[in-house]
């Protein structure tokens, strides 16, 4: 087995795409023989626990409406292209995510963490959640099989966010600037949502260094 380490965002359109693309790839290749692990990064860790609103967000980040109408429509082309669902206008808030990266951290423990990141996607991206609220994120632990109350009781404690927090600062002090960042057998770093083909010749490639 080979691991395949992701450095993601929920929030990084750009981690959705690229997880869409990967997961086609998986599915195609049923053997492929990687075992994946969701790392934190957050694209931007200064926003205020309680999220601020997107689009004056967008519009102070990218320089006014006009830039950030041409920044959605691309997310919304490259999304529809991978085949996943996006819907740009009932996303109304920009979440601090360092809570959701401690519930990947805690999905990661039980064994759920690919369905956990996938939920997190899909509540932002897909149903215009706010995946920075507790409410939010016990309902995506729920819906992932992860017990509700053990979930509520650790997002009121602290558990875990000294690890969390030391996890992300150590990618960052190795250099990781960018996300999704997908490290390939401890041994190559690769950025940016890859097309489902360059996953199967990295799959196919890792098979065929396989030992008879």
């Amino acid at each position: 087995m080979t691991t395949l380490d992701i450095f993601s965002d929920p929030v990084c359109p750009w981690c959705l795409i690229g997880r869409a693309h990967l997961q086609a790839a998986l599915a195609a290749r049923p053997g492929h023989g990687l075992t994946i692990a969701w790392h934190p990064f957050q694209l931007d860790p200064d926003i205020p626990p309680e999220g601020l609103d997107r689009q004056d967000y967008m519009e102070a980040k990218f320089g006014g409406s006009d830039a950030v109408a041409r920044t959605n429509a691309h997310v919304e082309q490259a999304a529809a292209q991978a085949g996943v669902a996006v819907n740009i206008e009932a996303i109304t808030r920009r979440p601090n995510t360092f809570n959701a990266h401690r519930l990947i951290h805690w999905a990661g423990l039980e064994g759920r963490q690919d369905a956990v990141v996938g939920a997190l996607m899909r509540a932002y991206w897909a149903e215009g959640r706010d995946i920075g609220a507790p409410e939010v994120l016990a309902d995506v632990a729920a819906a992932a099989g992860m017990e509700r109350a053990v979930v509520e009781h650790l997002l009121a404690s602290e558990a875990d966010a000294e690890e969390v927090a030391a996890r992300e600062a150590h990618a960052r002090a190795r250099g990781l600037r960018a996300v999704p960042t997908f490290i390939i057998g401890n041994a190559h770093a690769v950025e940016g949502a890859q097309p489902a083909e360059f996953w199967l010749q990295v799959i196919d490639e890792l098979a065929g260094e396989e030992p008879n």
